[in-house]
């Protein structure tokens, strides 16, 4: 019993594990920047930012210093614990009794075995994530501030 349960363990698919957490670490960083992305979009339309009342009319809040938040996944952390408990009990007993009777033997014989075998298994996983808010691509910073000396000189 306890070949199996080792020979379970070791079939544990652990570079599928390792593959999945890589893609999903991807997945989530890719939807990280495409919600920045989304929220840059969103901050640089003029009809939702304000209006000062300078003569300028209506400001995106880019042009007012608001800039969206970019983060980034600099550690991700698999555990996982597996613990086995094997127990194996056997009982082995012999009873015997005789009788003497005038002209009359007997004798009888009792034997039992039995083997008791339990198992247990248990387990805990636990992932980990850090993220870390990281300033904006140069490239996005570089535009936007063409932009609003561009919006500004107009």
């Amino acid at each position: 019993m306890a070949n199996k349960a080792i020979a379970e363990l070791m079939n544990a698919p652990l570079p599928e594990l390792v593959e999945r957490l890589g893609t999903s670490i991807a997945d989530a960083q890719f939807a990280l920047d495409k919600n920045s992305v989304a929220i840059a979009q969103t901050l640089a339309d003029a009809e939702q930012g304000l209006d000062l009342g300078d003569g300028y009319g209506p400001r995106s809040l880019l042009e007012l210093g608001f800039t969206p938040t970019f983060y980034q996944i600099t550690e991700a952390t698999v555990e996982a614990r597996v613990a086995f408990t094997l127990n194996e009990s056997e009982s082995f007993s012999i009873g015997a009794s005789v009788g003497v009777n005038v002209l009359f033997f007997a004798a009888s014989v009792n034997a039992s075995y039995s083997a008791k075998y339990s198992f247990e298994a248990s387990g805990s996983s636990q992932i980990r994530a850090k993220f870390v808010s990281i300033p904006p691509p140069a490239i996005f910073s570089e535009l936007l501030r063409s932009t609003i000396r561009g919006n500004a000189e107009s």
